[in-house]
């Protein structure tokens, strides 16, 4: 069974170099006639980062506030995974803890498959850095994501060239701390490695990329100091800035931005490079008439109503991140919420939405450097880092608040700042308040659900553990 497992890897590394690329067919390609040129590792990176296409969409959004109170759901016909995210009552067989297992594995694989081969291959020093910094990012990318909602899982850092290998390899899952250890050198090295490469997309792994991800890393395992150096040296670049526009950051055409550390890049156009976004933050109604060809809405994550009252007066992120009238086909309007990051009303083809997702952006870095302040006893330093994202939202500065008051200001005010990006459980669950804004938010909903000391941390998908025994479950489930 184990052998089934690596083969799969094995299968997804080989098949990866597509997507935005006009290539060799794929049952042509083979290890004696790949992996020979720097063109050839370009090709393959531009794969692996075309598999974070399908990690980010819909997913992580149900993982990552359809579990939360920021979003519930409005279909007439959910389906069984969304229904378990907003219940926060997620089972083994749950598709979207699939979806994140099996694509973070799979972009693993690829890293791996690439930092194997670059030595064998002659080019010069700057490409083969870079080559190798991009791969180590994204490997520490899938396994950040893992290890946070799986806890302890298989740590697989090599390369597979027979069945032997994969069946000599130890596939148990490692503890916690190995993981984030692999995450935080493959991270380091990265950082290193990119230090002055120059002409890369905001859709490639950087210094700053590094180093965001790095910073976001350490305030997770509460090395608050740590967290503070680096995320301050993303700052010190003055290579990112907040966009005046916060809107901007997620409508068409948001390529690149100034405010964009890393971007996960979709197109429309029928080419099966699209997100889903534009249909499930959309009511589920027949009769919407805001797409081309009046595409329905889906309803699957939308903003509850406390969401969107819950806004201070005047913040500027509210009409960017919550629409409250849906035009209908008969040209009037009619009041129903539903959610407007990353919808794209230019395309009328369910999953074909071409807006960029902003996986890493400064407004995080300042929040963060805030929160690492506050934490090292800094507070009234870290005020200004807060300040300076209410400002671009249009609000008021706080000021004086001790460290208890200024943590809370801080959880609020990632709520507004990312909602619909997928943060919202991340951050609960780093700070330790998942289970009582959580338990609160279901008792004032007059719902008879709770969250249990183990539904921190998700279950190890089934379809996995049928395959390799040795993975185990996770308590509670």
């Amino acid at each position: 069974m184990k052998k089934y497992l690596l083969y799969s890897l094995i299968a997804v590394a080989a098949s990866s170099c597509s997507d935005f690329l006009s290539l060799q067919p794929e049952y042509q390609i083979s290890e004696n006639s790949f992996y020979k040129s720097p063109k050839d590792f370009e090709t393959a990176l531009v794969g692996s980062y075309a598999g974070l296409q399908a990690l980010h969409n819909t997913a992580l959004i149900d993982l990552g506030d359809l579990t939360t109170d920021n979003t519930d759901i409005k279909s007439t016909s959910p389906l069984v995974a969304e229904a378990e995210c907003d219940e926060v009552n997620l089972t083994a067989s749950n598709d979207f803890l699939n979806s994140v297992w099996s694509n973070s594995f799979a972009t693993i694989a690829r890293s791996n498959n690439i930092l194997s081969r670059l030595d064998a291959v002659t080019m010069t020093d700057a490409q083969k850095n870079q080559y190798k910094g991009e791969a180590l990012f994204l490997r520490a990318y899938a396994y950040f994501y893992l290890v946070r909602l799986f806890g302890n899982v298989p740590v697989v850092d090599v390369a597979f060239r027979s069945p032997d290998e994969i069946m000599n390899f130890d596939m148990t899952r490692r503890p916690v701390a190995e993981v984030y250890n692999v995450i935080t050198q493959d991270l380091i090295q990265a950082a290193t490695l990119l230090n002055g490469i120059a002409g890369l997309s905001k859709s490639q792994a950087s210094v700053g990329a590094a180093k965001t991800l790095l910073g976001k890393v350490y305030l997770t395992n509460k090395q608050f100091d740590l967290a503070k150096t680096v995320l301050k040296e993303v700052i010190d670049q003055k290579t990112y800035s907040l966009n005046p526009d916060y809107k901007k950051l997620f409508t068409n055409g948001n390529d690149e931005l100034q405010e964009s550390i890393f971007e996960v890049k979709y197109l429309s156009g029928n080419v099966g490079e699209g997100n889903s976004f534009s249909t499930i933050f959309m009511p589920s109604r027949f009769d919407v008439g805001m797409f081309p060809g009046n595409m329905q809405g889906a309803g699957r994550v939308l903003p509850t109503r406390k969401m969107a009252d819950s806004y201070e007066k005047g913040d500027l992120r509210r009409t960017a991140s919550i629409g409250d009238s849906v035009k209908l086909i008969s040209g009037k309007y009619e009041k129903d919420l539903f959610g407007l990051k990353f919808v794209d009303f230019t395309t009328g083809i369910v999953g074909d939405g071409g807006i960029n997702f902003t996986s890493l952006r400064y407004a995080d870095v300042l929040l963060m450097y805030a929160e690492a302040l506050n934490e090292t006893s800094s507070t009234a330093d870290a005020h200004t880092y807060l300040n300076t994202v209410r400002s671009r939202a249009g609000l008021p500065a706080k000021t004086g608040l001790d460290k208890a008051a200024f943590t809370l200001a801080l959880e609020n005010e990632r709520k507004f700042e990312f909602f619909l990006e997928g943060q919202r459980w991340f951050d609960l669950v780093r700070t330790g308040r998942f289970q009582v804004v959580m338990n609160q938010y279901f008792k004032d909903n007059g719902l008879n659900f709770s969250v249990a000391d183990h539904e921190v941390l998700m279950p190890i998908p089934l379809r996995e553990i049928d395959i390799n025994p040795n993975l185990g479950q996770n308590p509670g489930y």
